[in-house]
């Protein structure tokens, strides 16, 4: 009799972490670099959540309720960029803090931009950078009372691609 391999759901990730200083939903189909971005964040004591692709993202965010979502762009059933343009889309998650983390194209970081994204940040990076990225992101939504009268911050203007603008997409 041959092998059968049973697919079963992707389990999202997630661990309580005491005295937590945000709580970040990372979205990547690549189970590396979400461990790599988890391990990352937990040690600077932040809560993560995983998700493997956009459409996982959807399905939990409302009962995660994070700080910052980071998103790949390339991902089966969802991409990152139609993800974000969703969250933006919901009253429930349109002020929520999105930061693609991603070897991008100048095409999908303008494309990023026109859905909502806060932040960019190219692979391969430095883990410092996505810590720094993720705190300002998350800090930033406290300190500025986002989303009041409507407007933005504006981070996803160029200077708001943190970590971003020194690395080659692709």
């Amino acid at each position: 009799m041959g092998k059968r391999r049973t697919r079963w759901p992707v389990s999202t990730y997630s661990r309580v972490v005491p005295g937590a200083s945000g709580r970040v939903l990372v979205v990547d189909d690549n189970k590396v670099i979400r461990q790599l971005i988890r391990v990352n964040l937990e040690l600077e004591g932040i809560e993560v959540v995983t998700a493997a692709d956009g459409a996982e993202c959807l399905e939990v965010v409302h009962q995660v309720r994070p700080d910052l979502v980071t998103l790949d762009v390339v991902m089966p059933r969802l991409d990152g960029l139609r993800t974000a343009a969703r969250l933006r889309a919901d009253p429930r998650t349109r002020d929520l803090p999105l930061a693609i983390v991603s070897a991008c194209t100048q095409h999908e970081v303008e494309s990023g931009v026109d859905a909502g994204v806060d932040a960019f940040l190219a692979k391969p990076f430095e883990p410092a950078e996505l810590v720094r990225l993720v705190r300002r992101l998350i800090q930033g939504r406290v300190v500025e009372g986002r989303g009041s009268e409507g407007e933005d911050a504006g981070p996803a203007s160029p200077a708001g691609r943190a970590g971003g603008a020194g690395h080659a997409g692709g």
